[in-house]
């Protein structure tokens, strides 16, 4: 599979090849394009993984006039991450920094922003074009518990945006409309993360996702390199997750070396290959927004 890149920038940034409606666009991110350093070199995100803050703040000013050529006056908004299940809702007054995992968005020029180097970015849409939505999905936060993890819990936020002008009320989950009812209008894309052939993960992580659906051990298979391992498809759990909540048109990562962010190492971090390598790994970015 060939990856769109970014023809707005001298990089070799993603553009997510999906049918999104007018007015909303997305792009992620590589490790191209940016002043920080090795073992950050050069477009890090991150301002937790140990690289100088000022170049952060350089790369994060390129990104976001990235999507000012897109959309003017468009800012990115950087959450805190911490592996969970958490949702904010983002406006133009949002601070960087709010602890969660996804943020929903309905007013334009505000781009949900999700940092990763392995875990997988998950973006979403609604063909109306009125609301969007990003989720950061490590197996942690894809997990959950008892089956409901950080993509249900920003659907249900993303639903109640998309049906609020219908609602003509305050977005509240219990007035609105069964979300199967939105899941046919939903956009979804993956992006790039660990690889289904470079993700080796212990039994716990199996029985996190399995224990409550069966079904999902196709997603697992023996490792060959060490006893009582497997190799977890990432992308292919999160396809799944979504297609339970009756999401069908899912975009993006399919799986296939093009995506692997631990083995293609010139285009995107990868904390696994080098933070115990290298001593560290930035952090890439995917963005939705409208404009």
């Amino acid at each position: 599979m060939t990856l769109r890149t970014h023809s707005l920038q001298a990089t070799d940034w993603l553009v997510p090849d999906w049918p999104l409606p007018p007015g909303v666009h997305a792009l992620c991110t590589t490790r191209t394009g940016g002043v920080s350093l090795p073992p950050y070199d050069s477009l890090n995100l991150g301002t937790h993984v140990g690289d100088d803050p000022a170049a952060v703040r350089a790369n994060r000013l390129r990104l976001q006039s990235a999507l000012e050529g897109v959309t003017a006056g468009t800012r990115p908004v950087f959450l805190s991450q911490v592996h969970g299940d958490g949702v904010a809702q983002l406006d133009g007054g949002t601070p960087d920094g709010i602890e969660a995992d996804a943020c929903v968005a309905a007013v334009p020029a505000v781009a949900c922003t999700i940092m990763v180097a392995d875990c997988l970015p998950v973006l979403f849409a609604h063909r109306s074009g009125r609301a969007v939505a990003a989720a950061h999905a490590g197996w942690r936060g894809l997990a959950g518990v008892d089956g409901q993890g950080v993509l249900e819990s920003v659907f249900k936020r993303f639903v109640a945006l998309a049906q609020a002008d219908q609602a003509h009320d305050a977005i509240k989950i219990e007035a609105i409309l069964p979300l199967q009812g939105v899941a046919q209008d939903t956009l979804a894309w993956l992006g790039p993360c660990i690889g289904p052939q470079a993700f080796e993960v212990g039994p716990e992580v199996r029985a996190a996702f399995c224990d409550t659906a069966p079904a999902l051990q196709d997603c697992f298979a023996p490792s060959g390199h060490a006893s009582g391992k497997y190799l977890c498809d990432l992308a292919g759990l999160a396809r799944r997750r979504l297609q339970a909540l009756g999401i069908t048109h899912v975009h993006g990562n399919d799986g296939t070396p093009p995506w692997c962010t631990v083995t293609n190492a010139s285009r995107f971090f990868s904390h696994r290959r080098d933070s115990a390598a290298l001593g560290g790994s930035g952090r890439f970015a995917a963005c939705i927004w409208r404009g």
